[in-house]
């Protein structure tokens, strides 16, 4: 493969020495899908209202390669009506990326942040498909804040910070 350049003077190489952009996704794929009905076909009678839905979202991030990395985002929506579940479905869907030659901190967030903006909604559509083919009304999630998770994620793993008092003795 040889060098390509691009009109602002930018150019990648094979090796990724050098991207016109600081992100840039090879494969998408779904590395994990699951949908469980436990209680139809009484759930899909109608009679007992509008589900509620509890989301959980997961990030998580691996090195494959210099500057290649995996990103898989997880989302688990389970939905109860009264208290017996209507649904429960699971999608772990993965990209790999190529980020430019950047410092650690900043490959990382733009993985978490950009990356799960380029994957959201393939996932998203994934998942309306899903409960769809269970019998509800397609389950269409609204937009996640990617930067805001990232940042309690980091708030998480750094413990309490200087905004933060710590609790205990002063």
């Amino acid at each position: 493969m040889t060098d390509e350049t691009a009109s602002n003077g930018d150019s990648t190489t094979e090796a990724g020495n050098r991207l016109s952009t600081p992100l840039v996704i090879n494969a998408q794929y779904v590395k994990d899908l699951s949908f469980e009905n436990p209680n139809a076909p009484q759930s899909l009678m109608g009679d007992a209202g509008a589900p509620k839905i509890d989301l959980q979202v997961d990030l998580q991030g691996r090195p494959l390669a210099e500057n290649v990395f995996e990103l898989a985002l997880t989302l688990r929506a389970e939905a109860t009506q009264g208290d017996r579940s209507a649904f429960i479905c699971e999608l772990v869907y993965g990209g790999v990326f190529t980020l430019a030659p950047l410092p650690v901190d900043q490959q990382r967030a733009l993985l978490m942040i950009e990356g799960a903006r380029m994957l959201f909604p393939f996932a998203r559509q994934i998942l309306a498909d899903m409960t769809q083919q269970g019998g509800f009304p397609p389950l269409m999630l609204q937009p996640i804040d990617f930067v805001d998770l990232y940042r309690r994620q980091i708030l998480a793993q750094q413990g309490p910070s200087a905004d933060q008092p710590a609790q205990g003795n002063a």
